[in-house]
């Protein structure tokens, strides 16, 4: 049986978002915003909104517990600001939390809080959902 590991990472998104625009709805603050601060100007593809959350739900696969805050990390970009250095900028935050959310809603992750590990972890409807995808 295929794995998430077996396939390339960009079809996998591509047809995880396919898959997961039938079931959660894109917010109407989507057409509008910025994915992050360093960014200049919104997503040109109009279906940003489904791949980040088929790339999130990736994430979640394969790097464990992971909350808001790494996330935010994770999907940042450098921003070149003329003469002085490039800075790092972290991704919109409520971008994320809307997508953990509309994840946890469709039970395809879950929150943890034990005191080692905080964050989201992946469910076995979410494995399987990833797993069948990757055929």
């Amino acid at each position: 049986m295929a794995i998430i590991y077996d396939i390339n990472p960009n079809e996998l998104i591509e047809k995880a978002a396919l898959e997961l625009k039938k079931v959660i709805k894109a917010p109407e603050f989507s057409k509008y915003v910025k994915t992050g601060a360093g960014r200049e100007r919104p997503p040109a593809d109009k279906e940003w909104y489904y791949k980040r959350a088929a790339a999130v739900l990736r994430s979640i696969y394969i790097n464990g517990p992971l909350g808001v805050n790494r996330l935010k990390i994770k999907y940042g970009n450098r921003r070149n600001i003329g003469m002085n250095q490039e800075r790092v900028f972290n991704a919109s935050g409520k971008i994320i939390r809307t997508i953990l959310q509309q994840l946890e809603k469709l039970e395809l992750i879950k929150q943890i809080q034990k005191k080692s590990h905080k964050g989201r972890i992946i469910t076995g409807k979410g494995k399987s959902f990833l797993d069948k995808l990757a055929k």
